[in-house]
């Protein structure tokens, strides 16, 4: 098998990238996976890394990570204060899959606050999918009270059911305006 880009010359491997055949001159980096230099220059396979210079304690203040580490070809992780990425741990966490206090992702794990298509929290979640103490979506599985099309709960607001307590807490907190007819 010979290099992808010169064609007489033998392969010593294949990129752990773009599965193309390398020979020595075309290696990028070969510890401990072969890379090519064509995918090591490519900034959309590495994806972008920040991270502030203010930290408290060992985490940085706000930590921005996508794309894949090519090292292990795994995902890179955002771990911060405020973390940003396709998988983010932190006080804030912004992911697709988001790990945090307050996090907000397509698969979003929140200790106070957890927003996203599945939400899962000890707090208040919001989603589609959405368990939590108190919890509003799509499919709504509430420890407390629970607000949905589908709400499974000791205190219920759902399409057929207006629970006293759920309506009472939804009145408190965000006005009597966003209760359904039935339940004013």
């Amino acid at each position: 098998m010979n290099c992808f880009v010169h064609e007489r010359t033998a392969a010593i491997g294949i990129c752990a990238v773009c599965q193309k055949a390398v020979c020595r001159a075309c290696v990028g980096r070969d510890a401990p996976r072969l890379v090519c230099r064509a995918c090591l220059d490519q900034r959309s396979i590495q994806g972008f890394e920040y991270r502030s210079a203010a930290s408290i304690g060992t985490w940085p203040l706000v930590h921005i990570c996508l794309g894949v580490d090519l090292v292990t070809m795994r995902p890179r992780v955002a771990r911060g204060i405020i973390a940003v990425g396709n998988i983010a741990v932190g006080g804030v966490a912004i992911a697709g899959i988001a790990l945090g206090i307050i996090s907000l992702g397509g698969l979003s794990v929140g200790a106070a606050l957890a927003i996203g298509g599945l939400a899962l929290g000890l707090g208040l979640s919001v989603g589609g999918v959405a368990i939590g103490s108190i919890a509003l979506g799509g499919l709504a599985i509430g420890f407390k009270y629970a607000i949905g099309g589908g709400a499974i709960g000791p205190a219920v607001i759902d399409g057929r059911t207006c629970n006293q307590a759920a309506a009472d807490f939804l009145r408190q907190w965000f006005g009597g305006a966003i209760l359904p007819p039935r339940c004013r």
